[in-house]
């Protein structure tokens, strides 16, 4: 399974937590036994100089001591761990060989202390006492003491079972966390598993939404949602390079068709003179297709206007009005500009847009008609809108008209001038000023237009 794989991921950072958890716990219980095991070796020794201490007062002969002194051993053989010293002026209230070192630490500071013995690898827990003198008996230095090995022996066996059942329990939680994990991330699998069979041309499937937990719901509802957008854009894919195919086809049967006619036998200069120009707006129309194409490419790619002028909209329609004035005389209708605003724009090419947008009205109005162009200023945007007066244009088709080669008539055929692009390209410009695009169709009336960013 890959490094990568989420219920690794998960299992570890359960392992990590339970880490975390057995340190705090085991560390928190280690204080505790350790202050607690701390305590016992003083408690132990105060418990066994309770019981001798008011034997060793009321005794003050050598006759009575001696009773003391095998009171005295009588432990000491009982319990190993226990040892007493008796130091004295007097070697007949002495007890325990004390040598030197004994001394020494008798003679130090009352109270519990520490012993280390050179012949011991643990430090005994001494009570040093002290007894005044008594009848015949001289001053004395009691040490009671009690080897603490054993305390010691306990609290690291502590420590190891501590580790070990750490270490346990972090291999336990993480074997666990990885079982949990891969029953909890099995409907991700699943889902996984169908999504891997969706795929062109199957793009009509879906992801089932029941019974799947609530946290992937979301997922699957986005997952089934691109997928639609994916599916329809595909389907437009196909469709489109259907109608490229069409559209370059027919100026290229053209082209081929008359020049094979115009090969079959000789010709007059005259009649190639026709052939070839002929040709000429054939491949011309080729030419503007490619160069259509391209530009829609290019504003596919997220390409933006830059060079971006504060002008009047309205003298940017009357240039582009200048430029039309020939077309516009042949079809015999007039245009009417209402309103005025100035926003920033690219002349070249809302002129573009511009020139579709009227291009496209005067295709589709009859002779001695007007077109209506409004230019209003919106609170955040200003519409720049082109109506003409025709055929009523059915719903289903007004949000599909900026698509490329899209028509509402299946069956009709472009001329060369008219190829399916032109309100594609109006689209893109819209998008490339951060606009948008809108198409109505009411009373009569069909109104194409552009909103740009005030």
């Amino acid at each position: 399974m890959s490094s990568n794989s989420i219920a690794l991921r998960l299992s570890g950072m359960f392992a990590l937590v339970a880490l975390l958890v057995f340190l705090l716990i085991g560390w928190a219980l280690y204080l505790q036994v350790d202050k607690g095991l701390g305590l016992l070796p003083e408690a132990e020794v105060d418990a066994r100089y309770s019981v001798l201490e008011s034997a060793v007062q009321r005794y003050s002969t050598p006759e009575h001591w001696v009773k003391i002194n095998a009171k005295l051993r009588l432990l000491s053989e009982e319990d190993k761990r226990l040892r007493f010293w008796v130091v004295s002026d007097n070697p007949t209230y002495e007890f325990g060989n004390p040598d030197a070192q004994i001394r020494a630490f008798a003679n130090g500071p009352l109270g519990m202390r520490d012993l280390n013995l050179t012949d011991h690898d643990y430090p005994f827990k001494v009570l040093v006492s002290q007894f005044p003198a008594k009848d015949q008996r001289p001053p004395l230095r009691f040490l009671t003491a009690i080897d603490t090995e054993t305390f010691w022996q306990t609290q690291h066996s502590l420590l190891i079972a501590l580790i070990s059942l750490a270490a346990i329990g972090i291999a336990l939680a993480s074997a666990l966390g990885y079982w949990v994990a891969r029953i909890g991330l099995k409907p991700l699998f699943d889902l996984s598993l169908e999504a891997q069979k969706l795929a062109p041309p199957r793009l009509s499937g879906r992801l089932q939404l029941s019974p799947l937990p609530p946290e992937l719901d979301q997922f699957v509802m986005s997952f089934n949602s691109t997928l639609e957008r994916v599916e329809q854009a595909y389907s437009r894919l196909e469709s489109f390079n259907a109608d490229v195919a069409h559209e370059l086809r027919s100026p290229l049967t053209n082209l081929i068709g008359q020049t094979q006619v115009a090969l079959t036998r000789g010709r007059s200069a005259e009649h190639y003179f026709e052939v070839l120009q002929s040709n000429l707006e054939e491949l011309e129309r080729l030419r503007s297709i490619i160069n259509d194409m391209l530009f829609l490419a290019s504003a596919d790619q997220g390409s933006k206007a830059t060079e971006l002028t504060q002008s009047s909209l309205a003298e940017e329609v009357a240039t582009t009005l200048d430029y039309l004035d020939f077309i516009l005389e042949d079809a015999q209708v007039q245009v009417q500009v209402r309103g005025d605003a100035h926003v920033p724009f690219e002349k070249a090419h809302l002129r573009r847009a511009l020139i579709n947008l009227l291009h496209n009205a005067v295709q589709h109005t009859s002779p001695g008609q007007v077109i209506h162009v409004d230019i209003k200023d919106e609170r955040d945007h200003v519409c720049i809108s082109v109506t003409n007066p025709g055929a009523q244009i059915s719903g289903e088709h007004l949000p599909r008209l900026f698509e490329r080669f899209y028509r509402v008539d299946a069956s009709r055929s472009n001329s060369g001038a008219n190829h399916g692009l032109g309100l594609a390209i109006v689209k893109a410009i819209a998008l490339m000023h951060g606009g948008t695009v809108f198409a109505r169709s009411e009373h009569g009336e069909n109104t194409f237009g552009i909103n740009l960013p005030s």
